[in-house]
């Protein structure tokens, strides 16, 4: 009696009110885990310097934040956090690269062969599919975000590259990190300086001068430091460019 009853109240109440409107979760605002990462990045980089050695010991957490990213789907970004999954992927892929050699190998470009350089190996597991560095590079993060700071956040495993900073890149503070990525390394004395009116910079700025509109100069003196800027604006109009040798000797210890 007690269960027609139920079954009655349940009925009425369905009919009055109409269907239970069941919410499911918006997979819409996606993220991705940088949590492992995180940990590995403060334990082993210290102003730029990375502890290959110690990433060695952990190697298996960074392939367990490899395969984290293996299994996210990008498409579901945010613009930011996808700017910020692709930037952590090619420098958690180029540590993957590095410790494949680690620790015999004092440079990356000795990963390569005379065919084929480091950053045409498809070892980077992304989107389902087994893509290189290079493809991440100039495949996706230069075309696709446009933004000639990425140049200061991707980091090539060499001493002359832009330091790899001890946190990773996030969708929510990524215009902030990316800011200080690039406002560090062009501010940075051991990496450029102006002497006179010769600005002495990285030949990252001849390599790449059509992501900076062919002014490096204009990307100085928007970006540099209170000091190099001030310098900057003395000289302005008569500054010339001149290129530093590249040193592509391992970033570790």
């Amino acid at each position: 009696m007690k269960i027609k009853r139920f079954i009655f109240v349940i009925v009425t109440l369905f009919l009055l009110c109409g269907p239970l409107n069941i919410v499911t979760p918006d997979v819409s605002g996606s993220t991705v885990d940088h949590v492992i990462y995180a940990t590995l990045l403060e334990k082993y980089v210290k102003q730029g310097q990375v502890d290959y050695r110690g990433f060695k010991t952990d190697e298996a957490k960074l392939d367990q934040y490899l395969k984290v990213l293996e299994k996210t789907d990008s498409d579901k970004l945010s613009p930011n956090d996808q700017f910020a999954f692709y930037i952590n992927a090619y420098n958690a892929w180029t540590i993957k690269l590095i410790l494949s050699g680690y620790p015999g190998v004092k440079s990356i470009k000795a990963l390569g062969s005379i065919l084929k350089s480091p950053w045409k190996k498809k070892i980077c597991r992304i989107d389902g599919d087994a893509i290189t560095l290079d493809d991440i590079e100039h495949g996706i993060l230069r075309p696709r975000f446009k933004d000639p700071r990425v140049h200061f956040a991707i980091n090539c495993a060499a001493l002359s590259c832009p330091p790899l900073i001890s946190e990773p890149y996030q969708g929510s503070t990524l215009d902030r990190q990316l800011d200080n990525s690039a406002q560090n390394f062009i501010s940075n004395p051991q990496r450029n300086y102006l002497k006179g009116n010769t600005l002495y910079v990285s030949k990252i700025f001849k390599w790449f001068a059509r992501d900076f509109n062919n002014d490096s100069i204009g990307f100085f003196l928007k970006n540099a430091k209170k000091e190099l800027k001030k310098e900057l604006e003395a000289q302005r109009g008569r500054i010339r460019i001149k290129y530093l040798r590249y040193d592509w000797s391992l970033n570790g210890k």
